[in-house]
């Protein structure tokens, strides 16, 4: 009976092809042993379980399983969705200039859903999406945190936030650590400092008239 009495969740995962959003997903050794192949629309569902102050939450993260590829997702891969993350990576330029149309899917079929953004591989030296140009978020009312899949930076703060949203609990912790596979890469900590003072300076800043969305 316990198990089902454990809060679960579909986490709708999307974004272009190569941002990362498998290797996300995969950290988590819940996630990757417990996956399910739903082959009818070729998606992945990892079911990503957290333990918080207020008992489990498990995230069945669905995974595109590379669908995004061949031209967009199917409705049936958004449906009862009840949260979305959108990644991008950051030494892409087009995968944030892609991330308006997979906000515009992601809402079409689930409409107010609590959302978060991530910009992925800030690990990398070579940026090419400066937190200053980084605004969808705040156009759109959506949570933004930068991680680095490959180094398990910031893993659980986008599930963190949605867990808060999703319970209405904004006092939920996570009261244990997940399992994650070791770091593949290495954040540079002074980097990372400056990327948060650059994203706090932005975030006082008006947002630009025009809108770019259309």
């Amino acid at each position: 009976m316990a198990a089902q009495e454990t809060p679960t969740f579909k986490l709708v995962l999307v974004g272009d092809g190569g941002t990362g959003k498998t290797t996300f997903v995969k950290r988590h050794l819940t996630g990757e042993f417990e996956k399910k192949y739903i082959a009818t629309l070729g998606v992945e569902v990892h079911p990503l379980d957290f333990t918080t102050n207020f008992g489990r939450i498990i995230f069945n993260t669905w995974d595109t399983a590379g669908q995004e590829k061949v031209g967009g997702l199917r409705d049936g891969y958004y449906i009862n969705g009840q949260c979305g993350i959108i990644m991008f990576d950051v030494t892409s330029r087009i995968t944030y200039k892609n991330v308006p149309n997979w906000h515009r899917d992601l809402v079409r079929v689930c409409e107010n859903i609590p959302i978060v953004l991530c910009g992925n591989k800030i690990d990398i030296k070579e940026r090419m999406v400066r937190p200053k140009a980084i605004d969808f978020h705040r156009k759109k009312s959506l949570q933004y945190y930068e991680i680095s899949a490959k180094s398990n930076y910031n893993f659980e703060k986008p599930f963190l936030w949605l867990a808060r949203k999703l319970t209405g609990h904004q006092n939920l912790e996570f009261v244990a650590s997940p399992a994650l596979t070791p770091p593949e890469a290495k954040v540079d900590a002074n980097l990372m400092q400056q990327y948060i003072e650059e994203l706090r300076n932005a975030a006082l800043r008006p947002l630009p008239d025009e809108d770019d969305d259309l």
